[in-house]
């Protein structure tokens, strides 16, 4: 399980699809079928787990499939975050985003994106302020926005180094 699980967030770290989404089926099939989703661990990997959905989401023919899957990931960091949204907000505000990204409901991705950025600022998670930059990068690559994309990398890198 930590094996698939970790395998699917490095596959997305360095943007590898096929990968990203073998592993990802793996370990989801795991965690389905079992009592871990009761972990606090399960919230940190619920997150990763959902980008990574909506990802594929997004580029895959199973775009239904996946969809769902970022959805549960969704309503679980949502859960979290209302017992603790120092920790989960940030987290929370990027499945949001990456949602409606999937939806093409642009301008509230957009909305969402700096929530998480700015709410990863307030609560000092540098490195997921970085991640929710960069996402916000590649966001704005689709649409065509190379300035924009440019800022918001230039942003993320800044705050990974």
């Amino acid at each position: 399980r930590t094996y698939n699980y970790q395998k699917a967030y490095t596959s997305f770290m360095f943007r590898l699809y096929d990968d990203s989404k073998n592993y990802a089926e793996k370990y989801l099939d795991f965690v389905d079928s079992t009592w871990a989703n009761l972990w606090l661990q399960h919230a940190f990997q619920a997150f990763h787990m959902g980008l990574i959905s909506f990802w594929v989401a997004r580029n895959s023919r199973e775009g239904q499939q996946w969809h769902e899957r970022g959805k549960r990931s969704k309503l679980a960091l949502k859960k979290w975050a209302e017992s603790s949204q120092w920790t989960f907000e940030n987290k929370w505000y990027l499945l949001e985003a990456e949602e409606s990204y999937c939806n093409n409901d642009l301008e509230v991705a957009k909305l969402f994106y700096e929530k998480a950025i700015s709410s990863a600022k307030e609560h000092k998670f540098v490195h997921e302020e970085a991640l929710a930059c960069e996402l916000a990068g590649y966001f704005y690559v689709e649409l065509r926005d190379t300035d924009k994309a440019m800022e918001y990398f230039l942003l993320a890198h800044e705050k990974y180094h």
